[in-house]
């Protein structure tokens, strides 16, 4: 399994495992998304790892900084149930590979049904999978 599909079951695994396959899906193509944004890096793993940084380190995150709260939380990463382990990997190829329909009309941005980021008054609603709110970026 290469770098970039790794990068993209841990961001499925650790943001949607407790989600049905279509939210996982859709939780993938949001990262798939940005990555064609020239808005944002243009690797799947730099778009998983992206956040604020230290200015005397660039390679560690400011814990909570981060675009997908997983990767700075602070807790450890490591990949316990590995039935949804197995489950992000296959999500992760079948996206990465352009397997699905864009569920999401090329949403850029999600969060939880019980959370309300400040940047979402300035997206456009695009759909709820789930435990998940998606939106556009608009160009």
């Amino acid at each position: 399994m290469t770098e970039a599909l790794v990068c993209l079951a841990m961001n499925i695994y650790h943001e949607a495992r407790d989600q049905p396959l279509l939210g996982q899906v859709a939780v993938a193509q949001v990262v798939m998304n940005r990555v064609e944004d020239t808005r944002f890096p243009a690797s799947v793993c730099e778009v998983v790892k992206q956040g604020q940084t230290y200015s005397w380190n660039p390679d560690i995150p400011i814990k909570h900084r981060c675009h997908f709260s997983w990767y700075c939380d602070g807790k450890p990463d490591t990949i316990i149930n590995q039935k949804a382990w197995q489950t992000a990997m296959f999500v992760a190829e079948q996206v990465y590979t352009n397997k699905f329909n864009d569920l999401i009309e090329g949403a850029t941005h999600y969060h939880a049904q019980y959370v309300m980021p400040e940047w979402a008054a300035s997206k456009s609603f695009v759909i709820q999978i789930n435990d998940h709110i998606f939106y556009r970026w608009e160009k």
